[in-house]
């Protein structure tokens, strides 16, 4: 049964689609456009490189199957937050609420920013990089503080526009034919490159790439019918950017040669100029640039949802969870596209990315061994959805993550630190917030 509308749960008005589009808005950022370059600088098989993405792919798969299961759960929105004070308490949910209310979302909101106003230098090459992204910022947050219908119609367009152009750039590169001396069948020398430590250096890149496959679980809350179109949702989304992803991919190696990739980050220009002659950069400037606007809209829409459910719950943030009549959270949208600006304003996000990088994985493994951990100790609760594959599809989501983490730590140590350090002052914060505890869903989790 769906609980009635109030100041603090919103109407359920998101579709299916809308969740979907979401998800694939999310994780379609720059990196696949971007990480191929320096993979084949270490991995010369065709097929290495492609099963480089399938397990990638796979991986956020096993991620989306456990997540599915705890959103069916407990369905509202706020991602990690939620699910972490579910299974561990509120200490540990408030730590990963601070992070992406703080500079979770903000950050990636602004290194998105930048790279539109980066590429559409090949279509504006007058205008100012740094204007260009402050003002795509500012223009995504005014559609979604306008409400609900507006932000479902944006983001469903633009997200179809989107893949509408991926399609277009794909078919048009197998038109062209390949041309390049590279086979994308196995061969005897694939074994030794996928068990190389390279290959599992280029896995952490690609897993980066892969990200946002959670995404929609952060507005459960506002979905029709949760339980059924969460999973659906992520799933399918996840699903649509692994073709997405192995195709472009199958391209970018097909149409260029592999010496003019290798260690660059333009990876798309370079190709799209193989494709398209010499206005490929134009057009693949206007396709990415096309890209990156629902990317940062579905960032803009999911991460004001976490700071919104920590002002329900504590006091000191109350005005933060303040919705318009229309259930709009306009000081959080307001509050996330500031924080975004001032990194933008500060050059500082690239910073701020390196050090949230491992806390961030560290909320993921957490959540998804919250997963095991209520399967063993709360086997009584109701699971609308249960993970397809337990509890293989856990234990390679958590095996993977655990790599990806120790990886950051063995190479980025001080920036590891800091952002561990973050996570300390958040531990701090909650001590002084949980002071004043209100809200419906801290006395359900008291019960």
């Amino acid at each position: 049964m769906t609980e009635p509308p109030t100041a603090s749960r919103p109407a359920a008005t998101i579709t299916t689609l809308a969740a979907t589009s979401i998800v694939v808005a999310d994780m379609v950022g720059v990196g696949v456009f971007t990480s191929l370059g320096f993979q084949v600088k270490d991995i010369s098989s065709g097929f290495g490189l492609l099963l480089l993405w399938v397990i990638g792919g796979a991986v956020a798969l096993c991620g989306a199957f456990c997540y599915a299961e705890l959103a069916a759960m407990f369905p509202r929105s706020s991602g990690e937050y939620n699910f972490l004070t579910r299974c561990y308490g509120p200490a540990l949910g408030f730590q990963a609420g601070w992070l992406s209310a703080t500079v979770g979302f903000s950050a990636p909101v602004a290194l998105a920013a930048m790279a539109f106003g980066q590429y559409a230098r090949a279509i504006l090459p007058e205008a100012p990089p740094l204007l260009l992204g402050l003002g795509v910022v500012w223009a995504v947050a005014a559609v979604h503080l306008r409400g609900a219908r507006h932000s479902t119609a944006f983001q469903v367009g633009f997200t179809l526009l989107k893949l509408a152009l991926i399609l277009a750039f794909i078919l048009a590169g197998f038109a062209r034919g390949g041309g390049q001396p590279i086979s994308f069948a196995p061969s005897q020398l694939d074994p030794a490159e996928v068990l190389s430590a390279s290959f599992a250096v280029s896995l952490v890149f690609v897993m980066y790439a892969y990200s946002g496959w959670n995404a929609a679980t952060y507005i459960v809350g506002e979905i029709r019918e949760p339980q059924r179109s969460l999973p659906r949702a992520l799933l399918l989304g996840t699903g649509t950017v692994i073709l997405l992803y192995v195709a472009l991919n199958a391209v970018f190696l097909s149409t260029t040669p592999v010496a003019e990739l290798a260690g660059q980050i333009d990876v798309a220009l370079i190709a799209g100029r193989h494709i398209f002659g010499e206005e490929g950069g134009r057009v693949v400037g206007a396709l990415i640039c096309a890209g990156l606007i629902p990317t940062i809209g579905a960032m803009t829409w999911i991460g004001p949802r976490v700071t919104v459910a920590m002002g329900e719950d504590f006091a000191p943030l109350a005005p933060l969870a303040r919705r318009s009549a229309g259930g709009v959270p306009r000081a959080a949208i307001v509050l996330q596209a500031g924080i975004a600006s001032l990194l933008l304003l500060t050059r500082s996000f690239e910073a701020v990315l390196d050090f949230v990088q491992v806390c961030l994985l560290l909320c993921s493994f957490l959540t998804v061994l919250g997963l095991v951990r209520l399967r063993i100790v709360r086997p009584d609760l109701t699971r609308p959805y249960r993970a397809w594959g337990y509890p293989v599809t856990p234990a390679i989501f958590l095996g993977v993550t655990l790599f990806m983490i120790i990886h950051l730590l063995a190479v980025r140590p001080l920036e590891s630190l800091a952002g561990l350090l973050m996570m300390l002052a958040g531990l701090l914060l909650f001590g002084l917030a949980a002071a004043q505890p209100q809200g419906d869903a801290r006395k359900a989790l008291s019960q």
